[in-house]
């Protein structure tokens, strides 16, 4: 691939990756968007509502469409898109919702089971700013609009830390308990924090998942196995996440 593909760490506009695109199945993947409160330790994990709607009207405007996290470890697709979102925040219904229908996009949200209606006190303990994440009403009101959920966990935990029969339980018991709560069929992980291992794919495989999303930065092609999908994070830069995730020694938190 030429220096002039090699697109920049974290999505902000369109141009810079538009040739790259074309080499695989892109997956963008966002967690806060509207204001950002004061005094946050990760500031590039906020995103402009303005920002965001300028990506939508950008990719519109491309030609891009919704795709699928099924197709994307296969052939690539011209012109389609996934868009994530990580954690399930509130301020995703208020400040994206709209413009996700304005543009005909869907997306999918990746829960954290046992927080729903609660905070994201898996940041709060670190110091973090806490943000209210959706309830089962609100999630409702996201499927209405044709969009989907998958599990990020019970509690949001890093997977290869804990106990096997922990990191079953919060793999396996999530899905169940959000297919009792919506009555659907929940076939899409994503890792909290990107951290993940064999064992851990091994076990998303057997809990009857069809695809895991990393953090790991690319664009998905045949080679790609479809319990490590790469993903593309649009957020602004931040000198302090670069700092927090070299002390818990990970590369992205997601």
């Amino acid at each position: 691939m030429s220096a002039q593909r090699h697109p920049p760490s974290h999505y902000s506009s369109l141009a810079p990756f538009r040739e790259w695109f074309e080499q695989g199945n892109p997956i963008l993947t966002y967690h806060k968007v509207g204001p950002r409160p004061k005094r946050v330790r990760l500031r590039g994990l906020y995103l402009s509502a303005a920002l965001f709607r300028r990506q939508l009207i950008e990719l519109k405007a491309a030609g891009f469409q919704s795709g699928s996290l099924s197709d994307c470890s296969g052939p690539p697709k011209p012109r389609q898109i996934v868009l994530t979102f990580d954690d399930g925040y509130v301020n995703v219904l208020r400040f994206a919702f709209e413009a996700l229908a304005q543009m005909r996009f869907k997306a999918i949200q990746f829960l954290p089971v046992n927080f729903l209606g609660k905070t994201n006190a898996w940041d709060v303990t670190v110091g973090e700013a806490p943000e209210p994440i959706l309830d089962s009403s609100q999630i409702r009101d996201w499927l209405a609009a044709g969009h989907d959920i998958g599990s990020h966990t019970l509690t949001h935990p890093l997977l290869t830390r804990l106990e096997p029969g922990q990191a079953r339980e919060e793999i396996f018991a999530s899905k169940r308990k959000l297919e009792d709560l919506f009555g659907r069929a929940i076939e899409h992980f994503s890792y909290p924090y990107g951290d993940w291992n064999s064992a851990v794919r091994d076990w998303v495989m057997e809990a009857g998942y069809r695809t895991a999303s990393t953090t790991d930065f690319g664009v998905n092609t045949p080679e790609t196995s479809a319990f490590a999908l790469k993903r593309i994070t649009a957020r602004y830069r931040s000198r302090r996440l670069k700092a927090l995730l070299e002390r818990i020694g990970l590369r992205s938190v997601l």
